[in-house]
């Protein structure tokens, strides 16, 4: 047989000891991987629409207009037979704009009033009119031009 020395005994009695607690021993479970933050979604906020206005741009006075509802002649004198023409030229773009019309005579005597509703795309050409087949009192008159409630125009004209 072989003969152990103290010494060895030890050794052995250590290392099985060792032997035991490392087969006891729990394995740790791997750190969970964290996934790194998702950056941020920057949004640039949209941009303001922009108002659709019809905006006044002219206005001409006459006896007679085109096809195109322009005045032919601009004019500010009158024959009391004539029909008088007032074509107001508007820009830009809305879905629905109001203008009105307003014929004084003398000293603000109202003749007519009239308005029509508009939906202008783009240059826009909105023509009023009087008409009196027994003739115009001779005299100053003035028509004022309003758009969307706005005084955007006056024009004084003279029936001779």
């Amino acid at each position: 047989m072989i003969k152990l020395t103290r010494s060895s005994s030890i050794a052995i009695t250590l290392a099985a000891a060792v032997a035991l607690a490392a087969c006891g021993k729990k394995e740790e479970a791997p750190a969970p991987v964290v996934a790194p933050a998702p950056a941020p979604v920057v949004t640039q906020p949209a941009p303001a629409p922009v108002a659709e206005v019809a905006s006044f741009a002219g206005l001409a006075l006459g006896n007679a207009v085109d096809a195109g509802q322009n005045v032919t002649t601009p004019m500010t004198t009158f024959a009391p037979t004539d029909t008088i023409y007032a074509a107001v030229t508007t820009k830009g773009a809305a879905p629905n704009a109001a203008i009105v019309a307003r014929w004084t005579f003398g000293d603000g005597q109202l003749v007519d009033e009239s308005s029509q509703s508009i939906a202008p795309t783009g240059a826009a050409v909105t023509t009023f009119h009087i008409a009196k087949p027994e003739g115009w009192p001779v005299g100053k008159y003035k028509v004022d031009i309003s758009l969307d409630g706005n005084p955007v125009a006056s024009q004084e004209f003279e029936v001779k």
